[in-house]
């Protein structure tokens, strides 16, 4: 395999941020709406992720778009892709 294949299309998720305190770390909190397994009722799931912010873009309360990369710390698996909206 080549390095310039495709390695696989990356997850991307879009969520509300939580928190900024960190450096060059955002916080942000993805709810998907999901059905019961049991029940099939539409619940809703959230999960928060810690994400890169190289330049500081997103404040607290912003819409953004997060994509999974490698490890970038303990706890930091996603990066920042865009602000969607303020």
């Amino acid at each position: 395999m080549s390095q310039t294949e495709n390695k696989g299309i990356k997850k991307t998720r879009v969520g509300v941020v939580i928190s900024t305190s960190m450096d060059n770390t955002i916080v942000v909190e993805y709810t998907a709406r999901v059905p019961h397994p049991q029940f099939k009722k539409i619940i809703k799931r959230s999960k928060k992720f810690y994400a890169h912010d190289a330049d500081s873009s997103a404040a607290v309360g912003d819409k953004v778009r997060i994509e999974e990369t490698r490890p970038l710390s303990k706890t930091k698996r996603w990066r920042l892709v865009e602000v969607l909206t303020h």
